[in-house]
């Protein structure tokens, strides 16, 4: 079992890691942060929005299954987002930069945080 600084610190060992926040999806504040070279205030508001947007669209569809991540690909970075399954209404979000992550080693590690975090 981990910390929020803990899991933090975790999520920055992956290879490319540039930032990394957990969030709470219902008002969009940051819990806690790591790292820079995105606007983690913004970011953070704005993929609440995703999040909410995808549960809304899966609720409309009848969908009865849970988001186990979100990937946003960019030219130069990836964006994952992985909502918390024992944390209801909290996401981790870890932003990569392309050229030196590992996709699946770093989804992974986002799972394993995910699963150790206590907040």
């Amino acid at each position: 079992m981990a910390n929020i600084k803990q899991s933090m610190d975790d999520l920055m060992t992956c290879d490319g890691a540039l930032c990394a926040a957990l969030v709470d999806s219902g008002s969009g504040m940051i819990l806690g942060q790591i790292g820079s070279g995105v606007d983690l205030e913004v970011a953070a508001a704005g993929n609440t929005e995703v999040v909410r947007a995808k549960m809304r669209t899966m609720r409309d569809l009848g969908l009865n299954d849970v988001i186990e991540d979100i990937l946003i690909t960019l030219g130069k970075q990836y964006h994952i987002i992985r909502p918390m399954q024992k944390q209801e209404g909290l996401f981790v979000y870890l932003v990569l930069d392309k050229a030196k992550s590992n996709l699946a080693l770093a989804r992974r590690k986002t799972l394993d945080v995910e699963q150790n975090l206590v907040v």
